[in-house]
């Protein structure tokens, strides 16, 4: 296998789409319920967050992203939360993925088929919430106790199950022919299956610019809350930047990296969304850093990977 294996096109780029096809596809959507948006506050099971203080890093780079390390790309693939049916699962989405992309670099070139972590099984067990919205700290905890199986275990279908029981099946199966009529479960003729788990062996929430950066740099894509506006809702490309007073996060995106414009010196992080590959620059966006913009400095998330299910007996954050 080459090294860069794992290089599928990722690159920050920005699309540039008939305006038909904008107006048709992404002018007219809207990404986020006002009533009940994807990332909450509090939502579902989360007792607290290990602690696990991140020792300084000297000497951080100008740039680190990623999906470009030496040229070999340790990203999961990028997801739409919103196929096959609109669901507020981001809560979910951006922390599953950007806990993936660390058991990749874990790995390194060890495994040929990039990681990518089961969403709907979040979903299914209410591990942090809903398709009306979570928290990302159960997602964490629910990696910390059961482990979250790969994107093979349950096919994403953007909805909730009819009941929040948890069992096998719900999370990870499989099932025989013949195939099922459109709208209807067919459970019946599923089975649960064993799975690898993928733990997180401690978990922790962070602040800052500079954190940030340490932590990236360190251990990989970190998952942060925003305030989703109208605006960025519309973003297609560049450095964005709005600062809003008093942001209330209702969205939550995986950092994968940050940057420092040659020409105007901008600082800015490189974020990765769950709209799909039509929306931003490749489903990827440039944000200014330093400014707090839309909160995105202020309620991040990260897990260290484990295969190994680590020890429940643990001290929490108050």
């Amino acid at each position: 296998l080459q090294k860069n294996h794992r290089n599928f096109n990722l690159k920050m780029y920005k699309i540039t789409l008939p305006v038909a096809l904008l107006i048709g596809n992404t002018a007219a959507l809207k990404f986020i319920d006002p009533v009940h948006p994807c990332r909450r506050t509090t939502s579902g099971p989360q007792e607290g967050l290990v602690k696990t203080p991140l020792e300084p890093v000297n000497d951080l780079p100008d740039q680190w992203v990623w999906n470009d390390v030496n040229g070999t790309n340790y990203l999961t693939n990028l997801r739409n939360q919103h196929i096959p049916s609109y669901c507020g699962s981001c809560w979910a989405q951006g922390t599953t993925s950007s806990l993936a992309d660390r058991f990749n670099i874990m790995l390194g070139d060890q495994n040929p088929t990039p990681v990518a972590l089961d969403a709907q099984t979040i979903i299914n067990c209410r591990a942090g919430g809903s398709c009306e919205g979570g928290n990302p700290g159960g997602v964490y905890e629910f990696a910390f106790k059961e482990g979250i199986p790969d994107s093979s275990c349950e096919q994403y279908v953007a909805k909730d199950l009819d009941s929040s029981k948890c069992t096998d099946i719900d999370k990870c199966k499989d099932c025989t022919w013949p195939p099922c009529p459109e709208g209807e479960t067919c459970q019946d003729k599923c089975w649960a299956v064993d799975y690898k788990h993928y733990y997180a062996k401690n978990y922790y929430s962070l602040r800052g610019a500079e954190k940030m950066k340490a932590e990236i740099y360190k251990n990989g894509p970190i998952s942060c809350g925003i305030d989703a506006t109208d605006k960025f809702e519309e973003y297609t490309g560049g450095i964005y930047s709005e600062h809003k007073l008093f942001a209330m996060i209702n969205h939550e995106i995986a950092v994968v990296g940050y940057g420092k414009d040659k020409e105007t010196g901008q600082e800015y992080w490189i974020g990765r969304n769950s709209w799909g590959t039509y929306w931003g620059e490749d489903g990827f966006f440039r944000m200014a850093a330093g400014k707090d913009g839309l909160g995105i400095e202020n309620d991040c998330t990260a897990g260290i990977p484990s295969f190994d299910k680590p020890s429940q007996d643990v001290t929490y954050v108050n």
